[in-house]
């Protein structure tokens, strides 16, 4: 019985696939070629429905032979119908090229950013772009474990970021080149920063969700600003499409951290914006009572959940003339890290540092994150078009930390029982904001071939750490354990404010004229720009002190909390006559002139652009200083050429050689100084700016809609560039400033390479960057005098690594993508090879940052009503910041903390937790 059955089971399914076979088939683009992810394919009778996967490709299996009915359709594309034959065996595979339907307005297309903001976008903008760029499109930044624009950069092939105290990203480093050497666009217009010393833009202000897509220029055309020798970042924000679009999600998670530990905050709520210098007048005496007591009321607890959101809405109206979308976004997160620092110092002639103590810091941060942006664009015809964007981002983050520093009679030797402690907690509110309106116009003349653009631009960038309060206690340690804690007898309380305000006005003027010489076209282009840049920088701090009588104090005994101290102002009147209460200028004019040849096999960019550049300072309290004012003027004539060479419709050779500068930041040339926790830092008027040789050659392959194969290499000759060093005083040698300055000539020079690769449903993205640098900067080293037998200081010259550069850089991507059933997932891994973190005075001593590896998730589920559900995972594998130091003092390997490893000295470790993050959005189109 059980033979027949199995001889009937065979023969059903003989039948059965006799009858049966499978068809195969490919959709693209007519007009372009690229194959098109997501389209939805329906076989009519019976109906059966698939999507094209991440090749474009789609399958039906079990089909009946005969005649079958198939439709194609994707948003923007006309939908296609054919009818085929299938056969047993051997159906032909079958190709469908799909064409826009996007509408027409007097010739003018109006397309949606559904296309403009996805992976085959994206793909198509770096294979027409003159730059040689990179673009990571809006879908990809949607389902990616990214919330800010920071942490998108790190996906990016020859970028690298540094984090801030919390373990998100922060700056980019392009190349090797360190976040000074690159500058940020929004739209396409620069951008002002709010740091308080510096011109880069923290990218962790940005959340990625207001993004069509994120470009990275890697080499420059004489119409974009001159100083970007590592590269300019450019973030394209979200546009109005061809008709009502509604995009919203909402999340909420936790941070690992907080589950093992509780969330440190204080009462931020009434403190004081402005000292009371400012409230009262110059001449105003301050008393405990005229601070906030807030700052000093510290509460530890759970954290409630984080919360963020986003919305945005688009839409055309007068018959497609008017397009109008209105973005926002809302981050509410607590974030922190858990921190091991152990101070060294030289002595004597010894070759290595020694540890001298050892800090533990536990940071905790409320981070509230806004982003606003608004477009207004109205098409009067094919030939003139106006348009208004405003963009607002503000960051505000409540920082409390709390540190104990231990030391055994000056040194770090824990095997002892007595120790001196000191317990510092610092709690800071930093609020930074960034405001950019550009009134744009877009016009032609001469049926099409003379073009004008103009931008009118007011920016605004602001940064405000009002009332840091800082309070530092002393400490014995008896028998290990902690029986004693009291106020420090000199200024255990600091206040301090800070605040600086950036304002620039500037105008862009763009015309182009085509000339057709046969098949081919030149472009003859010229233009220029004005920027009109206005800072004003204030600082003052107040420090308070027990009176006599209460200098033994002793917490627990004396008094419970903070908040009830009996303090005495030591500086009443404050401290605003310092160098760092100044107002700065700069004004820069700038103006260009290139061609654009373009033939069948050939395209070149050429040309020259000059930037005149005025830039000065006035302190508004010198005190003493040799330059209490200060003005740079100088003028820079910027070569740039660019050639492509079409080997094939879908693979070309990209090369090019341009000029940049590296202008110093106000901070960097006021000649003031301003003491820090670990050392005093101080400008130099005397910096200059640095300028650079770029030349670039990439093979570029384009194989799908969304594939690449790119290998570039690239070269930079930098003249001047500017590192900080520690460097004694002129005229007081026993001073050690933290300072800027010019060292030669510096070379850096690396290869990249990226790959993109779908096999259906599985796609892979990875990138690989080798860079390799050279700078010679001046070092301190000890010997023995011979004849005195003293120890004496000498000044040698090491060559090094340029400041921030990782030999290696690497990124893996595994994505999987099922549009049928609406499933996109993704891990991502991101390594960073070893760097420098700081810049040490001494020969041998640099501090470096450990190489590292930080892997993400993330996934998300369609359903057809709109909705979906995502979930997020940062740093899965708790990957820590390590510091160490190259080589190691021999007293060192006393501790038994193991500190010492393969002749390196771990100095520092910083350990940020997980995040996890789930949500839902949803999508009207």
């Amino acid at each position: 019985m059980n033979k027949l059955l199995q001889i009937l089971f065979f023969l059903l399914f003989y039948a059965g696939t006799a009858n049966a076979t499978k068809i195969k088939g490919h959709v693209y683009d007519k007009q372009t070629g690229e194959a098109i992810v997501g389209a939805t394919v329906v076989l009519d009778n019976p109906r059966r429905v698939t999507n094209t996967g991440l090749d474009g490709t789609f399958e039906f299996k079990g089909m009946a032979t005969g005649p079958a009915k198939i439709s194609v359709s994707y948003i923007t594309y006309q939908t296609i119908t054919k009818t085929i034959m299938v056969e047993k065996e051997d159906n032909e595979h079958l190709k469908f090229y799909m064409e826009s339907d996007s509408k027409a307005l007097d010739d003018v297309t109006i397309k949606s950013n559904t296309v403009s903001s996805t992976d085959q976008g994206a793909r198509r903008l770096e294979k027409n772009a003159t730059q040689i760029m990179n673009i990571v499109s809006g879908r990809s930044i949607e389902i990616s474990p990214d919330l800010t624009v920071a942490n998108v950069m790190q996906r990016i092939s020859g970028v690298s970021i540094e984090r801030n105290s919390n373990g998100d990203g922060q700056y980019a480093i392009l190349r090797g080149m360190d976040k000074r050497y690159n500058y940020t666009l929004v739209n396409g217009v620069k951008i002002p920063s709010p740091d308080n010393k510096y011109r880069y833009v923290p990218l962790d202000l940005f959340p990625s969700d207001l993004l069509d897509r994120l470009e990275v220029y890697k080499t420059l055309t004489p119409n974009l600003e001159g100083d970007a020798i590592g590269g300019a970042i450019n973030m394209v924000m979200k546009n109005a499409p061809g008709k009502f679009q509604v995009n919203a999600n909402v999340s909420s998670g936790y941070s690992q951290l907080f589950i093992d530990r509780k969330f440190a905050s204080f009462n931020s709520s009434d403190i004081n914006y402005k000292s009371p210098y400012e409230l009262n007048g110059k001449s105003y005496t301050a008393i405990q009572n005229d601070f906030t007591k807030g700052t000093l009321d510290y509460k530890y607890k759970n954290p409630a959940p984080n919360l963020i959101g986003s919305l945005s809405l688009s839409q055309r109206f007068l018959d497609n003339k008017l397009g109008v979308v209105l973005a926002g976004s809302y981050q509410n997160t607590y974030r922190g890290s858990n921190s091991t620092f152990y101070n060294t110092a030289v002595n004597g002639t010894d070759a290595y540092a020694v540890i001298t103590n050892k800090s533990y810091r536990e940071f905790s941060e409320q981070q509230q994150r806004t982003g606003l942006h608004g477009k207004v664009d109205y098409i009067f015809n094919q030939n003139h078009q106006l348009s208004l964007y405003n963009v607002y981002v503000n960051l505000k983050n409540e920082q409390l930390r709390d540190a104990v520093t231990t030391t055994f009679n000056g040194v770090y030797n824990p095997t002892l029982g007595n120790a001196e402690l000191v317990y510092n907690t610092r709690s800071r509110l930093t609020e930074q904001q960034i405001y950019n309106s550009t009134l744009h116009g877009d016009h032609k003349f001469f049926d099409g071939k003379f073009k004008l653009q103009w931008s009118a631009v007011y920016s605004s960038a602001k940064n405000d750490v009002p009332e840091n309060t800082s309070i530092s206690l002393n400490g014995i340690q008896q028998n290990f354990q902690s029986r004693r804690l009291s106020l420090v007898n000199t200024s255990p309380v600091n206040r301090r404010w800070e605040r600086n305000t950036d304002e620039d006005l500037a105008g862009y003027l763009d015309l182009s004229y085509r000339i057709d010489i046969g098949k081919n076209k030149l472009d003859v282009m010229a233009g220029g720009l004005y920027r009109d840049k206005q800072r004003s920088s204030f600082f003052n701090n107040y420090t308070l002190a027990p009176s006599a009588a209460d200098v033994s104090k002793v917490y627990g005994v004396d008094f419970q909390n903070y908040t009830d101290l009996n303090l005495v102002v030591s500086n009443p009147t404050g401290a605003v006559a310092n160098p760092l209460t100044y107002d700065a200028t700069e004004k820069i004019s700038a103006g260009y002139g290139m061609f654009k040849y373009i033939s069948a096999k050939l395209e070149i960019v050429g040309g020259a652009r000059v930037e005149h550049t005025n830039q000065g300072y006035n302190l508004l309290f010198p005190a003493g200083e040799t330059f209490p004012k200060g003005q740079q003027v100088y003028t820079d004539v910027l070569p740039s050429l660019t050639a492509k060479y079409f080997i094939t419709d879908k693979a070309q050779l990209h090369a090019s050689y341009y000029k940049a500068l590296n202008r110093p930041g106000f901070y960097e040339i006021v000649p003031g100084k301003v003491v820090n926790e670990e050392f005093q830092e101080r400008g130099n008027p005397n910096l200059k700016r640095a300028l650079a040789d770029n030349f670039d050659l990439r093979y570029e392959l384009f194989p799908g809609a969304s594939e690449q194969l790119l290998v570039g290499a690239f070269y930079k000759r930098i003249k001047d560039p500017i590192e900080y060093t520690f460097q004694a005083d002129a005229v007081r040698g026993q001073d050690i400033y933290y300072t800027p300055g010019n060292f030669g000539t510096a070379n850096n020079y690396g290869a990249e390479v990226d790959y993109i690769k779908y096999f259906s449903k599985i796609g892979l993205k990875a990138n690989y960057t080798y860079t390799h640098s050279r700078i010679t900067t001046p070092k301190t080293t000890r010997t023995i005098n011979p004849a005195t037998g003293d120890i004496q200081a000498l000044s040698v010259n090491q060559e090094r690594p340029l400041y921030g550069q990782s030999e290696h850089i690497a990124n893996v991507s595994l994505l999987f993508k099922d549009t049928k059933k609406g499933w996109d997932a993704q891990l991502a891994g991101a390594y960073t090879g070893p760097r420098i973190n700081t810049v040490s005075q001494f020969l041998n001593n640099d501090l470096w940052q450990k190489g590292f590896i930080q892997m993400d998730a993330s996934a998300e589920k369609r359903f057809k009503s709109g909705i979906s559900v995502f979930i997020k995972a940062n740093n899965i594998l708790n990957t820590p910041t390590k510091l160490f130091i190259k080589g190691t003092n021999p007293e060192n390997n006393k501790i038994n903390e193991d500190l010492v490893k393969n002749g390196n000295t771990l100095v520092r470790s910083d350990y940020y937790g997980q995040n996890y993050l789930v949500g839902f959005r949803y999508k009207f189109n």
